[in-house]
């Protein structure tokens, strides 16, 4: 039996985040990538987990219509949010913003969600998950945050930190997926793909 033509296209990535490009890439998944690029307006009264979900979900299946029924297609979208106190603290505005928003931050635990969801471009049907780590930070100065947010890195973070990156010094402890923090929760992923009947090729 030939192959079905899904397993010689590679999966599609619904998102131009380096970090989830880099995360698949380290599981060895190949992929294309193709943002897509669709408002992330909050709806009066939505909680996080189906905020992030919603968009997960808005995000493959834009890219899935784009890229149309045939071939068939898999189309991998997520979103990623940081919640305090049930309050969604999204990207900096500017370097003041994140300077706020890290100074809300650290001393304290929030929560990471990160909602993943494939969507076959034939029929549209979309399979999502939700998964939800835990982050602690340590107590840090004015002077730590500012000279944190000079560097640039918080500027395109949810949250204003990159677990990944510099602002791992503030992290005093994660429970939970660490890649979900990051962007992407690697295994939970890999089971929604296996879940949704995605053959994604590996490189």
């Amino acid at each position: 039996m030939s192959p079905s033509p899904e397993t010689k296209r590679p999966l599609i990535l619904a998102s131009g985040s380096p970090r989830r490009r880099d995360l698949l890439e380290n599981a060895g998944i190949s992929f294309e990538i193709e943002p897509a690029d669709i408002p992330e307006q909050h709806a009066p009264g939505e909680t996080p987990v189906p905020f992030a979900t919603r968009l997960a979900r808005e995000k493959a299946l834009a890219v899935a219509k784009r890229v149309g029924p045939v071939p068939r297609r898999f189309v991998l979208g997520g979103d990623t949010i940081v919640v305090l106190d049930e309050e969604l603290l999204g990207k900096p505005r500017d370097a003041a913003h994140a300077e706020q928003l890290l100074g809300r931050l650290v001393g304290r635990r929030h929560c990471v969600v990160t909602a993943m969801a494939v969507a076959a471009s034939d029929d549209l049907v979309v399979n999502d998950i939700a998964v939800t780590s835990f982050v602690t930070m340590r107590e840090a100065s004015v002077d730590e945050i500012r000279a944190y947010v000079a560097t640039g890195e918080p500027l395109d973070k949810a949250g204003a930190y990159a677990v990944q990156g510099l602002g791992r010094h503030f992290i005093e402890s994660i429970e939970g997926s660490e890649t979900n923090v990051i962007g992407l929760p690697v295994e939970e992923t890999l089971l929604l793909l296996e879940r949704a009947g995605a053959r994604v090729t590996r490189s």
